[in-house]
């Protein structure tokens, strides 16, 4: 009888996490974030830095190539294929450029498979330092994985940070 009662707990249990689990794609629809970095760079040098493809694959190491599809006048509505390594797998995205202002703002779309990401770079001097600040919007394309965003917000902010301060450091090389 006791073993029965244990038994049936544990399923209550259970059964309960797995309804919130399944109720979080429903409740949560997109991820936010935001992660910042002071560079003791000039804003002029950092925002070029920021848009050299080559020095972009340093300081995100999954890049595997970016392909122009579109190049438009004034950078606004470019689009790019993207091909990521995650994990030893092989992702490939659309980016888009969303919104341009020289030495101020940068905005992309990445579009995959499995979600939209936005990515809102600011930057802002501050003497002869410039600071930026990435803000992030994750929105799941399945509903199993809008049940998992939620729980990885943390990790997803963490390796946007190690993203800037790798930007950092190679802003600060040269």
């Amino acid at each position: 009888m006791r073993n029965m009662k244990a038994v049936k707990i544990v399923l209550g249990i259970v059964t309960a996490l797995i309804v919130i689990f399944l109720l979080t794609g429903l409740i949560v629809t997109d991820v936010k974030y935001s992660a910042e970095v002071e560079i003791n760079k000039p804003i002029e040098k950092v925002f070029k830095d920021f848009q050299d493809v080559e020095l972009m694959k340093k300081w995100l190491p999954e890049i595997k190539s970016i392909d122009p599809i579109e190049v438009k006048d004034g950078v606004v509505g470019s689009t790019y294929k993207m091909v990521v390594t995650n994990q030893g797998q092989e992702i490939e995205m659309i980016e888009k450029i969303t919104d341009y202002i020289s030495n101020k703002k940068m905005t992309f779309q990445f579009d995959s498979d499995q979600m939209i990401k936005i990515d809102d770079y600011n930057f802002i001097a501050n003497g002869n330092k410039t600071k930026v600040i990435q803000n992030c919007s994750v929105n799941s394309k399945s509903y199993l994985m809008g049940c998992l965003l939620p729980f990885f917000k943390g990790s997803l902010k963490d390796l946007s940070l190690s993203y800037m301060n790798r930007f950092k450091t190679e802003v600060e090389k040269n």
